[in-house]
């Protein structure tokens, strides 16, 4: 219990600290454009502590739900003292004004490359794509074991049709008699499929070659097999006796570039699963009835941190990086969406602004003004309102049901 606990308290510092970056990130940049930054404080609800720096106060609330980074006039319609008046946010450029407001998003972006980067050099980063790459050869073992689904030992006539036929560590099999295999699951499915000598195409350094395997019979436990079941039956099926790669090791060189790729694949991945999330709240709402949870419904902090404290107890660092990782590059990208009162959403009205002003500039008319607020107020406040529905909901879902690892 206390290695969950233990899970669960740093999972959410993890995520504080998070959020305090992301407030630094805007501070950071509009003090170095010159603007006046009034407050940077952690959290909501009564002040806990602050302290004051120059002209800006830092500090702490009791509610540790978030943060806020209030700068001097970031919209035309805030009041500002009239000595503050000149270093208004919104009396800035264009550019000067997006780089502050997507500050925060890019310091989720920076902070979640570090923890792929520290989890590529030391523990690895996981093949989530599934991309077969094989990482070793052996025989094909001619049976398993219907209950414990381990592989007989390698007989002296047991063939290792990958081996025998060239394919090395590191190869990576890109389709198999003209059919592409982009994912592991899809070269086992079609191997067991086949029998006889057979076309593989594989990359190796770069470069496709390809390779004839002679596959041969073997028994394997059935597709509906249950590990531990008594009455599980084997089937004859190909094989050719080689192992993937659920893990990508580097060293801390390879490291920098395997984290960057990996970077766009969870950019990738998390914008997948933006476009996914209205459609998983039907299965959110049924969780919280007593159905069986989605792991792949959208989780709140709270189910996030639960996450965090199964790995933790089960050892499973990796996948608490992974998970924190993940965190920032979903929190920074759903940061940037053109809704208010997103930051995306003060972008859009930013850039609203300057097309509309260079178009006017085409008329031969003055620029406009800024944008009135108040008249997207009823926006504002729908958005707030789905936002507050949906966390309520997985808040829910995570308390009474929620996603557990190994459990």
């Amino acid at each position: 219990m206390l290695p969950w606990l233990l899970g669960v308290v740093l999972f959410a510092l993890g995520i504080c600290a998070s959020v305090a970056l992301h407030e630094a990130g805007h501070m950071w940049a509009a003090k170095a454009f010159g603007m006046k930054v009034r407050r940077y404080f952690i959290g909501f609800g009564p002040k806990i502590w602050s302290f004051k720096r120059g002209e800006t106060e830092y500090g702490l609330k009791a509610i540790p739900a978030g943060g806020f980074c209030d700068i001097a006039g970031m919209t035309a319609l805030d009041e500002v003292t009239p000595d503050e008046a000149p270093r208004a946010m919104w009396r800035y450029p264009t550019w000067k004004r997006f780089v502050v407001m997507v500050s925060g998003s890019v310091t989720h972006f920076i902070l979640g490359f570090i923890i792929l980067y520290l989890l590529a050099a030391t523990m690895g980063l996981p093949n989530v794509a599934g991309t077969p790459v094989i990482s070793g050869t052996d025989c094909a073992a001619s049976t398993q074991d219907a209950k414990t689904f381990e592989y007989a030992d390698c007989g002296a006539n047991d063939p290792a049709p990958a081996r025998d036929a060239g394919l090395r560590a590191g190869d990576e099999i890109v389709s198999i008699d003209g059919v592409a295999t982009p994912t592991w699951s899809d070269v086992v499915a079609r191997v067991q499929k086949l029998r006889g000598e057979h076309d593989f195409v594989v990359r190796r350094d770069g470069a496709e070659r390809t390779i004839t395997i002679d596959i041969p019979t073997v028994e394997r436990v059935a597709p509906d097999a249950k590990r531990g079941a008594d009455d599980n039956r084997l089937v004859e099926v190909g094989a050719i006796g080689v192992t993937s790669t659920p893990i990508y090791h580097y060293n801390a060189g390879t490291a920098i570039g395997g984290s960057l790729e990996f970077t766009g694949t969870m950019f990738a991945r998390v914008w997948e699963g933006i476009l996914a999330f209205p459609s998983r709240i039907p299965k959110v709402v049924e969780a919280i009835g007593g159905g069986e949870r989605d792991p792949d419904t959208p989780v709140s902090v709270v189910g996030a941190s639960i996450i965090g404290g199964d790995a933790v107890e089960q050892g499973v660092w990796e996948l608490f990086l992974l998970l924190l990782a993940t965190l920032n590059f979903f929190v920074g990208v759903f940061n940037l969406l053109p809704l208010l009162p997103l930051d995306g959403g003060h972008i859009a009205v930013l850039f609203y602004e300057k097309i509309r002003d260079w178009l006017r500039k085409l008329r031969g008319k003055p620029a406009g003004g800024p944008v009135d607020y108040t008249k997207l107020s009823a926006v504002t406040m729908v958005v707030i309102f789905i936002g507050g529905a949906v966390v309520l909901l997985t808040v829910t879902a995570d308390i009474v049901n929620p996603i557990r690892i190994g459990q």
